[in-house]
């Protein structure tokens, strides 16, 4: 019979071996519980589009910034007789008021842009919620009514935001079709941007404060109705009632 004489080290060495294998099994484990925690955590997706056989859709404008296109804006949408959705930012509200009511009583959506334009999903809970109310209060101030919509600012979210303003009784709103005004391209390329890829239920991005943006609007205005659609204020498009979004962001009603 043979027998293996164990010296110290050699059974320092063994126990050491063991130790290492039950440390990379429970390793294993766990990177495999936490993959299996995060493909269950359902992301939630704002609103980017609605899901609607009506040719209908939304042109919406962010103002966070200048004022200085806001009246020709307003003018314009006038004379088409078009009814939009300005998402305004509190600074901006604060800064100009009178901005504020006219775009109310000319019948536009007045949309909450946050307080600050702060990245929402770098905040805490309750410092979303600030930025999210603060901006509804001087809105309301000056309006009389608050916002039921909101925009996060960069189009930068996560499903703690996009939970939060449901718990608010208010919609979370992106868009579909990006204008890129912001970039200041040829007014051409601006009216491109927004009708190449025009659906039924498209929400389109523009800003009150890009330098072309008011050249391009009337042809924007006139293209799209061209094409055979409506165009209506983002509260008149998506449909009341508890509804879903899929994976690209379209709102479609639980039936």
């Amino acid at each position: 019979m043979r027998f293996i004489v164990l010296t110290k080290r050699s059974l320092l060495i063994l126990m050491l071996c063991v130790m290492l294998g039950i440390a990379s099994v429970s390793i294993g484990f766990n990177s495999v519980g936490k993959a299996v925690a995060t493909a269950s955590t359902e992301r939630v997706i704002p609103i980017y589009c609605v899901d609607t056989k009506d040719k209908v859709c939304s042109i919406s404008f962010d103002a966070a910034w200048g004022n200085e296109q806001t009246d020709d804006l307003l003018n314009t949408l006038d004379k088409y007789d078009v009814k939009t959705t300005f998402f305004l930012v509190g600074q901006w509200v604060e800064k100009y008021p009178d901005s504020v009511k006219e775009i109310s009583k000319r019948g536009h959506d007045i949309g909450n842009h946050s307080s600050t334009h702060a990245h929402m999903p770098a905040l805490s809970a309750d410092k979303m919620k600030d930025e999210i109310t603060d901006c509804n209060n001087r809105i309301k101030k000056l309006t009389g009514k608050a916002p039921t919509l909101f925009r996060p600012p960069y189009g930068d979210y996560d499903n703690n935001v996009v939970n939060l303003v449901k718990s608010m009784d208010m919609y979370c709103v992106q868009w579909n079709i990006d204008s890129l005004d912001w970039k200041d391209p040829s007014v051409e390329r601006i009216v491109k941007n927004c009708t190449d890829k025009l659906t039924s239920g498209s929400i389109i991005l523009l800003h009150n404060g890009a330098a072309n943006t008011p050249a391009a609007l009337p042809k924007i205005i006139e293209a799209i109705k061209s094409k055979g659609y409506k165009i209506v204020p983002i509260s008149k498009l998506i449909p009341k009632g508890d509804y879903t979004t899929d994976v690209t962001g379209k709102m479609i009603l639980n039936n």
